[in-house]
């Protein structure tokens, strides 16, 4: 994909300004740009300002390799109060640093308060998230790492997984949910704690390793280690060494 074809270099001192057309990329700096040919890299500096066909990027200062050419676009990384948004691949996202290739439509975000949504998924951390759009593998890394949808909410230190489309929605076909204190997962109407938390679509289990909670309805059961089948709707929780599986039965009448 040809990300940019033609850029407009408009420095904001400037007292008349064209509109962008069709095609073109429009970048205001208050700075200046500096263009190292050799390397096949330019930086934008200070209040830098993107607006293309394919997304809108603000940062406090901009870095863009290229490979034939200036226009020619290959990798973009966006320092300092960044903000970006993204009609083509409906994203959006907003962090310290951020990171964009091109041609594999490869997206990362970092910094305290980081986070990258899309139509029908949020992502936050306060380390970085990654996102690749391609394929649909995503990480989340940091403490405050979030990811919430309309069927499920993750919250743990690491959330490695992959999404696919379908019926033009993001369906989780892979997971892998880590926290050295715990991770917490909750499923329509069922919420898992453990600190490890794995699921595989193509056999439908979820797997819960140590400190396995699972609440459900009026039901609260531990132990060390448990499975939940997500297609017939049924679960397994298991103790080891002298440690003993506990339900609690919340009677409401």
């Amino acid at each position: 994909m040809k990300l940019i074809i033609n850029i407009i270099i408009i420095f904001l001192i400037s007292i008349t300004l064209s509109a962008r057309e069709i095609g073109e990329t429009e970048i205001t700096t208050e700075d200046g740009i500096e263009v190292f040919q050799n390397e096949k890299f330019y930086l934008l500096k200070q209040n830098v300002k993107i607006v293309s066909d394919s997304f809108t990027l603000s940062a406090d200062e901009v870095k863009i390799n290229f490979d034939e050419s200036l226009y020619d676009i290959s990798e973009l990384d966006a320092y300092g109060n960044v903000d970006f948004n993204s009609n083509e691949f409906e994203t959006s996202g907003s962090g310290n640093f951020l990171n964009f290739k091109v041609e594999v439509e490869k997206i990362k975000v970092e910094g305290e308060g980081s986070q990258l949504v899309t139509n029908d998924v949020k992502m936050f951390s306060d380390g970085f998230i990654e996102v690749n759009n391609l394929n649909g593998d995503f990480l989340l890394k940091g403490t405050n790492s979030k990811l919430i949808n309309d069927n499920i909410i993750i919250k743990a230190e690491t959330i490695n997984g992959n999404f696919s489309e379908k019926a033009n929605e993001k369906e989780i076909t892979y997971l892998e949910v880590i926290d050295k204190n715990i991770s917490y997962v909750k499923n329509n109407d069922t919420e898992m704690y453990a600190k490890k938390i794995n699921f595989d679509h193509d056999t439908s289990i979820i797997e819960l390793i140590d400190d396995v909670i699972i609440i459900r309805n009026e039901e609260k059961i531990t132990g060390d280690y448990g499975t939940l089948d997500t297609r017939n709707n049924s679960y397994k929780i298991k103790s080891k060494n002298q440690n003993k599986v506990k339900v609690i039965i919340q009677n409401n009448e």
